[in-house]
């Protein structure tokens, strides 16, 4: 076998797509077979003739380019087997997947190769190699997945976890904005066939018919919040989105913000204040950016936001005995 070593870079851009959150044969057979097509001369193979070959063999083609690239082993494979575990407790994994899993990485040499200005997958990697007790500050490794329709959730919601004492990395949620209610659906009927850990789904009101979807769909493990009213911009308190405006606001001279507590909708109410006071196109993205910088107290916490964040809590436990 004749092969060309894998650089620094090409090495730590392998190592962080194979610790990433995303489904384990898929990112396994992608870096692999990436690695098997650019990096062996001998014997040479086409991509197409890639999908033809067995999984172990995959592995071993993959296994030997990368260790060939990297310092000797010690023959330490703590790592291995925590990502091992790992995968396994978090994804449904076929037997071929498996084999993909027990593999011989030199993991031990290629987190030397590692900085610490890295993402946080890698900054969990670099723990592994340590046999005290593991935290999680890092957000990895994953133990539940906060599965979300639009960006607001997303930004927002950590930081109101936040001020309730309660911290999204410490305790492994992933945040997930689907884009829409429809796509909530076809994200969990993913999640109920391939994970281990449970969703939590979080919904606009008018996401009823949807709510119906899933139910059938539901394990014992996940659990789903509708929304009492409107989407998630109305949960925020009138304070906050009036110190929000204000703060957007503080260099041009405008009239009193009004009406808002008589809104039905504040994204509507929004939309019409960006519109009539002159301000570019109200966009939900960049105001819950703003929102983020004016979360300062308790306050500006709605009791329908700490009642989500009560839900999303519960259980940690449980949870976290059945997790790394």
């Amino acid at each position: 076998m004749k092969i060309k070593p894998l650089t620094e870079e090409q090495l730590i851009i392998s190592i962080d797509r194979l610790t990433r959150f995303k489904d384990t044969e898929t990112k396994y057979l992608r870096v692999f077979k990436d690695i098997i097509t650019n990096n062996l001369i001998e014997p040479k193979y086409k991509k197409s003739e890639l999908d033809e070959l067995d999984y172990e063999t995959i592995k071993n083609y993959a296994e030997c380019i990368i260790n060939s690239s990297l310092e000797k082993s010690t023959g330490n494979y703590l790592i291995n087997q925590r990502l091992y575990d790992y995968e396994n407790s978090v994804f449904k994994l076929d037997a071929n997947t498996q084999k993909l899993l027990k593999n011989k990485i030199n993991y031990e040499a290629a987190i030397k190769l590692l900085s610490n200005d890295i993402a946080d997958n890698l900054k969990w990697l670099k723990t592994l190699n340590d046999t005290s007790p593991q935290n999680n500050s890092y957000g990895f490794p994953v133990k539940k997945i906060l599965l979300c329709e639009g960006i607001t959730e997303e930004t927002l919601l950590p930081e109101f976890a936040r001020l309730c004492g309660y911290n999204f990395k410490e305790h492994g949620i992933y945040i997930i904005s689907a884009g829409g209610k429809n796509q909530v659906v076809k994200y969990f009927y993913n999640f109920a066939d391939s994970l281990k850990i449970p969703v939590f789904i979080l919904l606009d009101n008018d996401a009823e018919e949807n709510l119906r979807e899933i139910k059938p769909r539901m394990r014992e493990i996940d659990k789903i919040h509708l929304l009492k009213s409107g989407e998630f911009e109305d949960l925020l308190p009138d304070s906050l989105i009036t110190k929000t405006l204000n703060y957007a606001t503080q260099n041009i001279s405008l009239a009193p913000i009004e009406n808002l507590s008589q809104s039905s909708s504040k994204v509507a109410f929004l939309e019409e204040f960006f519109k009539h006071r002159g301000l570019h196109e109200f966009k939900k993205s960049e105001f819950a950016e703003l929102v983020k910088e004016n979360i300062s107290s308790p306050e500006d916490v709605s009791d329908e936001i700490k009642e989500i964040i009560k839900e999303l809590s519960a259980d940690n436990k449980k949870e976290a005995s059945a997790s790394l």
